[in-house]
């Protein structure tokens, strides 16, 4: 008897210290929506803008409440964290598939295209946890439509 309550006390602390699994396991499941992913980034994005916001106005008053500051300097860097994830981990490593054919030159200029887009929207990303200037929430929403565009093409890029 003992020995069995030793057991299921393990199994309880493996289970209360695991690592939650990342929303994406890189296993060819499908179950995964493209557009939910962009739809993501933006949430993400909008959710920066907000936590720059209120970083700023927290900045100025007095006294300064650390405490929340703090927070939403977390709440912004997590959120810019999230958004190079869906670009590195969804689309730069499971969708946007390499040119087999190096000699077609439409189909690379597409590929590098997009390659180019996502390589930017992590920069910004990356500015974005580093600061407050919100030029860089501009950035990503322009590069995110654009994006969206070479994606989906033309018809596909304003679903929402």
């Amino acid at each position: 008897m003992k020995r069995n309550a030793l057991a299921s006390l393990a199994v309880l602390a493996l289970i209360a210290t695991a690592v939650p699994a990342s929303a994406h396991c890189q296993i060819p499941c499908g179950i995964f929506d493209d557009e939910l992913r962009v739809q993501l980034i933006e949430e993400h994005i909008g959710t920066v803008e907000k936590s720059m916001n209120k970083i700023m106005e927290i900045s100025k008053a007095s006294p300064v409440d650390y405490n929340q500051l703090v927070r939403w300097v977390d709440n912004k860097e997590t959120h810019a964290g999230e958004i190079q994830d869906i670009v590195t981990a969804y689309f730069m490593a499971q969708r946007i598939k390499p040119v087999t054919d190096q000699s077609d030159e439409k189909a690379m200029n597409e590929y590098l295209h997009k390659l180019a887009l996502l390589h930017a929207i992590q920069i910004h990303a990356m500015k974005a946890k580093q600061g407050t200037d919100l030029a860089e929430i501009e950035a990503l929403r322009d590069l995110v439509t654009k994006f969206r565009t070479a994606y989906f093409g033309e018809e596909g890029a304003h679903k929402h």
